[in-house]
């Protein structure tokens, strides 16, 4: 591929392309880019297991998922591991609650949050909790790659992962879920989801003895212009939900442009 093809991306994601590797599969297809939202906080907190609030211990109960990334870098006809790319994952937890979330009392706490570096076939993993749902969103989780700690250099890339939502409704039937109401989105009514391409970014699980397992393969062009975030915004907020009561972005950040905070308790990362 050139790269003067109107579909080769300036920024490094496109829309519908993919390398064979070496063994024939189609592992590199670049995934779209998705709204950071307004919540997202760099905790920094290099861990695999997320589950628990690193100062006090406390773990969160869900069903438990083992998820994982493998990031390559594309070029016009290469795909390669990208190793010491750093992988920052937030979500909310079985309640739809943000850690660090100044409206949801939760400032100070970092549940569901961490990052992993990958190693030399371009692979991170995580221990978490399969995702609580909030108002308006269909059930997912942010993720983020950096090619490096270098801000002034990094590339990076922002996008959410999603869930067959039959599946969702199985996990559901189960506590801690099942205690709240029913969600009110799923994948089709999600504003979010419908952008071009993001059917690629459902995650593929598969039942364990202790839960769920699942990989997102995650190909970049990082050749292309440095940003800060070349996330794709299709609103503010990422969405026309509001986070589990409502939602007050931390300091700094503007509220979405089409919800309006309720009277308490919420904030943090996601749309």
């Amino acid at each position: 591929m050139s790269t003067d093809d109107p579909d080769y991306p300036a920024t490094g994601t496109m829309t519908d392309t993919s390398v064979t590797t070496s063994d024939g599969t189609t592992a590199c297809v670049a995934q779209p880019e998705l709204t950071e939202g307004p919540y997202y906080v760099d905790e920094n907190l290099r861990r695999s297991d997320i589950r628990a609030d690193s100062d006090t211990g406390e773990q969160e109960d869900g069903v438990r998922l083992d998820l994982g990334f493998k990031v390559f870098e594309l070029t016009e006809d290469s795909c390669t591991p990208l190793d010491n790319a750093i992988v920052d994952v937030w979500h909310a937890n079985a309640s739809g609650v943000y850690s660090d979330v100044e409206m949801q009392n939760t400032v100070g706490q970092d549940f569901l949050r961490g990052i992993q570096l990958t190693d030399d076939v371009g692979a991170a993993s995580f221990t978490t909790i399969y995702p609580g749902w909030y108002t308006g969103r269909a059930v997912h989780i942010h993720f983020k790659v950096r090619s490096s700690d270098d801000a002034t250099e990094a590339y990076e890339f922002t996008s959410q992962l999603f869930f067959d939502d039959d599946r969702t409704d199985r996990v559901y039937t189960q506590a801690p879920y099942a205690d709240r109401d029913d969600r009110d989105t799923l994948k089709s009514e999600d504003n979010i989801f419908q952008q071009d391409n993001a059917a690629q970014l459902v995650l593929d699980v598969t039942e364990t003895s202790e839960g769920y397992s699942g990989t997102l393969n995650v190909a970049l062009y990082t050749s292309g212009e440095t940003a800060a975030d070349d996330s794709f915004s299709g609103a503010d907020d990422g969405g026309p939900g509001e986070p589990p009561n409502g939602s007050e972005p931390p300091s700094g950040s503007e509220p979405p442009s089409d919800s309006s905070p309720p009277a308490a308790m919420n904030d943090t990362i996601t749309e």
